[in-house]
């Protein structure tokens, strides 16, 4: 019933028109003129205000899950840096311990041999007073050379 009406009420200001004074008509296009500029702009800045919100919306949404992903990269980096670390540290010992295999098989390494009777210090090797520095023998801060002398 509301379209009947509106065809109806159409109808009526077509004609109300029509027996208008010219001077009444131009002051009612410039109005109609004016009502559509308005609406018209009151629609667009609508629809821009709209799509402002909604690229903000969309905007913030990305920055979150941006973080969500840096924070999930970062943390798998620092798991994978410390496992790279373990697996270095298992290196090195297994070289350590490979290298020490390989310097106690050489034959003429001191530490292998059982030392002797000949290699046994005396009391006659010990120093004696005599042979102790005296603070006359000690360096001082003068004799030690600089890499420029």
């Amino acid at each position: 019933m509301g379209k009947e009406i509106k065809k109806t009420l159409g109808k009526a200001a077509k004609k109300v028109y029509e027996h208008t004074p010219e001077p009444i008509k131009e002051e009612i296009k410039d109005k109609v003129k004016e009502k559509a500029k308005e609406k018209f702009i009151g629609g667009i800045q609508g629809k821009a205000e709209d799509a402002t919100d909604n690229l903000k919306e969309a905007t913030e949404e990305k920055a979150e899950q941006f973080e969500d992903k840096a924070e999930e990269g970062k943390e798998k980096a620092q798991d994978a840096l410390l496992s790279v670390r373990d697996k270095i540290g298992k290196v090195v010992e297994a070289g350590e311990d490979f290298q020490e295999k390989i310097s106690s098989t050489r034959e003429d390494d001191d530490d292998r041999k059982v030392k002797g009777v000949k290699s046994i210090k005396s009391y006659t090797d010990m120093k004696g007073a005599t042979n102790i520095k005296s603070s006359k023998n000690i360096k001082s801060s003068n004799d030690i050379k600089t890499m420029g002398s």
